[in-house]
């Protein structure tokens, strides 16, 4: 499986008139889940590296509100790198993706929906780890 067929690019509907721009995302209409968490970050230096981690369980839609970030996806085999600059793009990451965020922009808020409310046990912070995890897990499928 390709690293693109992984992840998603999202385009939430925008609308506007003279009053400004509106986007609505709604939960397994717009994004495919029900939305448990939110949070976001904001205030991030253009060097620190956010996220460095998987889920075993939580799905993530992330969606800079403002400013720009890059968000370095990573499946265990390849990896490619996309730019979250409109306040209207969504990028949908499912379980099992490595995940990067860097390169914030001084104005930058990423905003975050997850599938799932938090529980430590379910984040994968090793990278060695979830390379064995995910390796397995790969090997195991293509037997069947």
């Amino acid at each position: 499986m390709n690293i693109h067929e992984h992840y998603k690019i999202l385009e939430f509907e925008e609308h506007g008139d003279e009053r400004g721009n509106l986007v609505i995302v709604e939960g397994n209409k717009d994004i495919p889940f029900e939305i448990k968490r939110v949070f976001y970050m904001y205030g991030t230096d253009a060097a620190m590296i956010r996220g460095s981690h998987a889920n075993r369980k939580s799905e993530f839609v992330l969606v800079n509100v403002a400013g720009k970030a890059d968000i370095k996806v990573d499946d265990g085999f390849s990896t490619a790198v996309i730019e979250l600059n409109k306040p209207r793009m969504g990028l949908y990451i499912p379980r099992m993706l490595w995940k990067d965020m860097y390169n914030f922009s001084r104005d930058s808020v990423l905003l975050v929906l997850a599938s799932e409310h938090y529980d430590s046990e379910e984040y994968i912070r090793d990278y060695n780890e979830y390379l064995k995890e995910v390796r397995e897990t790969k090997i195991f499928l293509k037997k069947m």
